[in-house]
């Protein structure tokens, strides 16, 4: 009986009764709908009493009627209303947008380069989906294989003959160039020796890869748009970051945000998660992935889920990548698997990105090295582990991004910044350890050392030695290797939140102006050696690693632990081949940039502090014993640099 019960309230709650007084109530409006009122019925003649009474609910009755019309005329031209509405954002953006370049071109330049792009895109989207049918028929009725063929061939010798070419007319004057280009050929025929399977790589795949990663890079450091693009780019992520102040100041007070590192650098990693978690919630990280990842696999022939994962490595971490693709991952080939973890490993994730950046490494640099990143991971893990199966998911249109579990944009802000406390917790936690444990290590080598009188033996040093070939083949001057080399073993045998924090510290003496070698010791490197070693330390390529990128995919896909534990040191190996690779990339393009410094009146007045230019033009006047400085010259440089001359 108690299950009866409920059932008999919700059948007389939803359906009224035909007859007695539950349908008192419809009667009535259905009088009203028609104008009268119902004359049949004593009781509610009784409950209205009076024809005042009636009219008033009459009156209701319409209100509610027009409020009903109203309703049902919203719900009717919905999408007319929303049109509207986005005709009237979109004119008022434009006048904006009219506005500020009337008033500062310069100013407004950026603004209207994203509004082009932006345009593009949706104009694109627009056409796929009103001629894209269209389009790909007329594609097949007139494609000939043989055609098709001979052009591929053709357009592969122009660009081998346009590389040759461009190689010998650019490297003259800088050869240095050569050796990068050396580098990059003897990584890849490390690779290929070391392939899963040799006469099935796709080299349509590692080609593009490689072709998308140089015109990229080209993009970036050659040309003019490109620099200043990424280099403002760069520049506003910094002041962006610099908002993190006003928190981080606020808990922890000003003296602990100016004077400790665990205040200045941490709290961005906050600030940026938050942001990120935000952007998804909006769609527009899911929209920028997409369109990244279909460049890619048009290009590259790669599948969907592989090629998704590795743009989303661009802006994500190791571990939050796959969620992306989670759903398939149950059955994904082991090549599409090594990809995965490949493009994990190959780059960085963007929260880190803002961290490094406020140590002062060179923001165009980190933003160009991820980007590059990605077309290269696909290229070498498909030349590593080429596709001998049959994949599920060459076609994008069955795999869709999510939106993630936020409902609304407050609960998706809290939720990243409630996500980066552990991701914070984790770093703080390694440089703790791994910094402890160096510490320990170079005390043991040096006690081991000094028993058989070799001074000063540390990890570093090892690694200075193994490591310098590597350093050398990436185009580094031979002076600057051991250092490279020992900021790559940093990166490679613990993390490289350690090796950038090095490279920062060396950064920063040379633009204070130190003296270059103490004793035998490299104070700093040159601005080539720097931006190089930027590229080959931007990825997650350790052996800590391991543990992090297996437990992230078990956790995903637990059936698969044994394929994930197959192949994840290859994926380590590929991805630390693919930061050596950028490196490469970046020597073979890397020109001087920046006006000289006129030393002559810089030297001639009063300095109270040093810098990289004072060095310069103090190397000049320590070696220059013509009359081109004066004495007031060479008084301030033997203020900051003690020379023979001085005395």
């Amino acid at each position: 009986m108690t299950d009866d019960t409920p059932r008999q309230r919700e059948a007389i709650s939803l359906a009224p009764m035909a007859h007695g007084l539950e349908n008192m109530g419809a009667e009535f409006l259905e009088s009203m709908e028609e104008g009268q009122l119902p004359q049949g019925n004593s009781s509610l003649s009784e409950g209205v009493g009076s024809w005042d009474k009636a009219s008033k609910h009459v009156s209701r009755w319409r209100s509610l009627q027009l409020t009903g019309r109203a309703r049902s005329f919203c719900r009717e031209h919905k999408q007319l209303f929303r049109w509207v509405l986005t005709g009237l954002l979109c004119t008022a953006f434009l006048a904006f947008l009219i506005t500020a370049c009337l008033l500062d071109f310069q100013r407004a330049l950026a603004l209207l380069v994203i509004t082009c792009v932006v345009l593009g895109f949706l104009a694109y989207d627009l056409l796929k989906r009103l001629l894209g049918s269209r389009l790909r028929r007329c594609v097949k009725c007139q494609g000939h294989s043989r055609l098709n063929l001979w052009l591929k061939r053709g357009l592969a010798l122009a660009a081998g003959l346009g590389l040759i070419l461009w190689l010998s007319l650019d490297t003259s004057q800088r050869p240095e160039q050569l050796v990068s280009f050396a580098g990059m050929c003897v990584f890849l025929v490390l690779l290929f020796a070391g392939s899963k399977h040799h006469r099935a790589v796709s080299w349509r795949t590692v080609f593009w890869g490689l072709g998308l990663q140089f015109v990229l890079g080209l993009f970036v450091i050659r040309t003019e748009p490109g620099f200043v693009a990424f280099q403002w780019l760069g520049d506003q992520i910094q002041v962006f970051l610099s908002y993190t102040v006003a928190g981080s100041s606020f808990v922890f007070g000003d003296a602990l945000v100016k004077d400790v590192f665990a205040f200045q650098v941490l709290p961005i990693i906050v600030f940026f998660s938050c942001v990120m978690s935000v952007l998804y919630y909006l769609g527009l990280m899911q929209w920028v992935i997409l369109k990244i990842a279909w460049l890619m696999q048009v290009t590259m022939g790669t599948s969907a889920t592989e090629t998704l994962s590795v743009a989303g490595n661009i802006f994500v971490s190791q571990t939050e990548a796959p969620l992306l693709i989670r759903p398939y991952l149950a059955d994904m080939t082991l090549s599409e698997v090594h990809v995965v973890m490949t493009g994990g490993y190959a780059t960085i994730a963007g929260s880190l990105l803002g961290a490094y950046i406020s140590f002062g490494i060179d923001a165009a640099s980190l933003i160009a090295a991820s980007v590059m990143a990605a077309p290269c991971a696909l290229a070498l893990s498909k030349l590593v582990y080429p596709e001998v199966e049959e994949s599920k998911f060459r076609s994008e249109e069955g795999v869709k991004l999510g939106y993630g579990d936020a409902q609304n944009l407050v609960e998706a802000a809290s939720a990243g910044a409630a996500v980066s406390v552990k991701i914070v917790a984790n770093i703080a936690a390694n440089l703790i350890a791994f910094l402890a444990v160096l510490a320990f290590i170079n005390a043991a080598l040096s006690w081991l050392g000094d028993m058989v009188d070799i001074q000063g033996l540390s990890f570093q040093l090892i690694c200075s030695y193994i490591l310098r070939p590597v350093a050398f083949l990436m185009g580094v001057a031979w002076e600057d290797c051991p250092v490279v080399a020992e900021l790559l073993g940093i990166k490679l045998f613990l993390n490289e939140f350690v090796a950038y924090q090095e490279l920062s510290q060396y950064k920063q003496r040379r633009l204070a102006g130190a003296e270059e070698w103490l004793g035998d010791k490299k104070q700093w490197i040159s601005v080539r050696a720097e931006i190089l070693t930027t590229y080959a330390l931007c990825g997650f390529s350790n052996f800590s690693s391991i543990g992090i990128m297996l437990g992230g995919l078990t956790s995903l896909v637990p059936q698969r632990r044994s394929d994930f534990s197959q192949i994840v040191l290859r994926a380590l190996i590929t991805g630390a081949f693919v930061s050596l690779a950028n490196a490469c990339v970046a020597g073979i393009l890397y020109v001087p940039r920046g006006l000289e410094v006129d030393c002559v009146p810089l030297l001639n007045q009063t300095l109270t502090s040093s810098s990289f230019e004072v060095y310069q033009c103090c190397g000049q006047v320590f070696q220059n014993t013509s009359l081109e400085f004066g004495p007031e010259a060479l008084d301030n440089c033997c203020r900051f640099y003690n020379r023979t001359i001085c005395t």
